[in-house]
């Protein structure tokens, strides 16, 4: 059971360390989900681990963004000096990351980022077959789906307890990315979801913020969210100051330890507390997130922050004064002998840190004859007590002296000098590790592996064609050159499925169900109670959107091909790897790349998406419900941002979610010939809301200009190319 503190600063470290935290998570200078965080470069890094270290706090380091090929090779060297120096574990998104540490260091344990959106025990209970110690739930699952993957997947849960909320599931996020080239994957967000949207059919003026969250505050929950078997409590806030750090983790360790002395029936919380972390950080309130509640319109700060508030500087000067300005030390008990004729001796034991104390013994220079005056108790214990800035204090020193005794000042101030030292390294003896030289060996030779990249000619990539809506599905099936055909679960229902694929298959083409892009409690109650139709449909194969999937597919009975999406990231090639392993028969190409880091990758036998409204955020939120109440009807609403342009809004009644998607499609007409060189398999072009009309004039011209050269006029007078040409940092 522990309480674990942001640290985006060595500064933010040890004020969470002072306030009690059991636990920080930091970036180093890669790699990390706050890119614009004061993270440490290497040497301030290993210096704060080892301080970390000697109070008894863990450090988990952040390596949890996307890696390009180029960067997932120099992940050994990047991680080796933290490796060694002890860190206790790391943090990661990318599949290929997870699986390069799992192999590079066998005994690091391994937390898997909310940015990898686990939301089920399926994928909770795989990770932890493949070496995760720890995975790190997705904020929006419930106290029962949380309890859920602690009994299923018999793996550690660590959860958000307070904090900034973000509107998007982790790791499912591209606005930032698509509207101004700042991936939230790559820790560069922009938090564009803090900005001012209104929805169209209820253009409220003062209630205009409506993508931004409440803080996220739990302290009436602890008790029900340790007793879901969650083993860590996460404080949100690398980007926040230390002094918003100490204020937040001495309260949550006031009230962990108030549960843990009195249980849940003797736990209560105090108004005033809740109050000081209004005071802390405030943005329009706090909520108790998602806990017990799938959404709502009182988890959203809807009205702006306002520009200024008149701080409580009594609370500030206090949280410095006890726990930014301060350096805490350790309680030594010492014994220093001195014996005439022999060397010094001190023997130094620290019994607060370990269940067993750690002690050590220094010798120093041997103890002269007195000529005159000879060394007192009292001297001998002043001149070692000068412990200054050190990171110890004598609690207690005996001084045991035996004849005449005399030492210089200077042979004192060594021996105090060398005992801190000796006593430093055996606490952090236990944490130091060592990649033997063999090993070593072995992992260049393995990292020397060269990918093989496509060299093949440039050839005709096959149609596919993906529908979130069965209208356009005549419009579809009247092209012979389209080969595929996906349908969406999330609009298209059970009661569609046979007819859809015997339309597709009479017309000689596969039919694909395309699952929900986030598998919850609602998404297996709906597959489970129409799994006769599931399997009586015949589809030829899924196509894959979240890593709960594929077990629970099995778990049906169900074994067609898997398609994997481009939400299921594989940005380089052993994440690839990993999601061959996990069972995909084709790969989906990622969004965020560019056309020249595809090409490096190989895209022969992958898909890429050439047409299509993206969706730039998944939420459990609902606009629908924020604006004018839920009303159980799934539809598209329209929602402006403060520039004009207008964010389509799909409500997924039947998984409870929202989809909200770019303003312009991506387009790839015109790109002709980078996509050739690419050689992908098959392009998608990604139907959402269009007319069969459109859809027609979309598919011409796509067939025209991939299929047989010849180039027409682009039907779209709007349009992006997404990242094909400049990807993201």
């Amino acid at each position: 059971m522990e309480i674990l503190a942001p640290a985006g600063s060595v500064a933010s470290m040890k004020a969470a360390i002072n306030a009690g935290a059991d636990a920080v998570y930091m970036g180093g200078s890669r790699f990390g989900a706050r890119a614009y965080a004061d993270n440490p470069q290497e040497d301030q890094f290993l210096e704060a681990m080892d301080y970390a270290h000697l109070y008894g706090c863990k450090v988990y380091m952040t390596v949890n963004t996307l890696m390009k090929e180029k960067e997932l090779d120099e992940l050994y060297a990047y991680l080796k000096p933290y490796y060694e120096r002890g860190v206790d574990a790391v943090l990661v998104q990318d599949y290929g990351a997870f699986m390069q540490i799992r192999e590079l260091f066998p005994d690091l344990p391994l937390h898997v980022s909310t940015q990898m959106t686990v939301t089920g025990p399926y994928f909770a209970k795989r990770l932890k077959e493949l070496g995760a110690s720890r995975i790190v739930a997705a904020r929006e699952l419930s106290l029962e789906e949380l309890r859920g993957i602690r009994d299923q997947a018999d793996i550690e849960v660590e959860s958000f307890v307070h904090g900034a909320l973000c509107y998007c599931y982790s790791g499912q996020c591209l606005m930032s990315s698509l509207i101004g080239g700042r991936s939230g994957n790559r820790g560069r967000c922009a938090q564009p979801c803090r900005l001012p949207y209104e929805w169209e059919e209820n253009a409220d003026k003062k209630n205009r913020y409506l993508l931004s969250m409440k803080d996220l505050c739990t302290l009436e929950l602890l008790p029900d969210i340790l007793e879901a078997g969650v083993c860590s409590l996460k404080i949100e806030g690398r980007m926040k100051s230390p002094r918003y750090t100490a204020g937040v983790v001495r309260i949550y360790r006031k009230y962990v330890d108030r549960y843990l002395e009195k249980g849940k029936d003797g736990y209560y919380v105090e108004k005033e507390d809740e109050e000081e972390l209004l005071k802390l950080f405030d943005r329009g309130g706090l909520t108790q997130g998602y806990y017990r509640k799938h959404n709502g319109r009182d988890m959203i700060a809807l009205r702006e922050k306002p520009s200024f508030r008149e701080g409580d500087q009594e609370l500030f000067d206090f949280l410095d004064q006890q726990y930014v300005n301060v350096e805490t030390q350790i309680p030594l008990v010492g014994t220093v002998s001195v014996y005439e004729g022999e060397p010094v001796r001190l023997t130094l034991t620290v019994y607060c840190l370990t269940e067993i104390p750690v002690s050590v013994t220094v010798t120093g220079s041997v103890v002269q004859s007195a000529r005159s005056q000879p060394l007192s108790e009292e001297q001998i214990r002043r001149q070692l007590n000068k412990t200054g800035n050190s990171r110890f204090y004598f609690e207690r020193l005996i001084c045991d002296r035996k004849g005449s005794c005399f030492l210089p000042t200077q042979a004192l101030n060594e021996l105090r000098r060398a005992g801190m030292d000796a006593i430093t390294e055996a606490l952090l003896k236990p944490y130091r590790r060592t990649v033997l030289p063999e090993a070593e060996t072995g992992i260049k030779e393995s990292l020397k592996k060269t990918v093989i990249r496509n060299k093949e000619q440039e050839s005709v990539p096959c149609l596919h064609v993906s529908l979130e809506e069965l209208r356009g599905l005549d419009t579809v099936l009247g092209h012979r050159e389209v080969l595929e055909v996906y349908l969406d679960a999330c609009e298209i229902g059970a009661e569609s499925w046979l007819d859809a694929v015997k339309a597709c298959h009479s017309a000689g083409k596969c039919c694909m169900l395309m699952l929900p892009q986030i598998f919850r409690t609602e998404a297996g109650d709906y597959f489970r109670i129409h799994q006769k139709e599931l399997k009586g449909a015949g589809f030829d194969a899924f196509v894959i959107r979240s890593l709960e999937e594929p077990d629970f597919l099995r778990e049906q009975g169900m074994d067609q091909p898997l398609i994997f999406d481009a939400n299921l990231y594989a940005w380089n090639h052993r994440a690839e790897d990993f999601l061959y392993q996990e069972g995909a028969s084709r790969l989906t190409l990622p969004l965020e790349l560019n056309s020249r880091e595809l090409e490096s990758l190989g895209c022969r036998g992958k898909e890429l998406i050439a047409y299509g409204y993206f969706p730039v955020m998944v939420s459990a939120q609902c606009v629908q419900n924020t604006g004018n109440g839920c009303n159980r009807k799934p539809g598209l609403l329209r929602m402006k941002d403060r520039t004009g342009r207008i964010f389509p809004v799909r409500n997924h009644c039947r998984f409870c979610y929202n989809t909200i998607y770019n303003p312009s499609p991506l387009s790839l007409l015109g790109q002709e010939s980078l996509v050739r060189r690419l050689a992908p398999g098959s392009l998608r072009l990604q139907f959402t809301w269009e007319s069969p009309a459109r859809m027609e004039e979309i598919l011409q011209a796509y067939e025209e200009g991939f299929l047989y050269g010849r180039e027409e006029g682009h039907p779209d007078r709007e349009f992006t190319r997404g990242h094909f040409r400049r990807g993201v940092e």
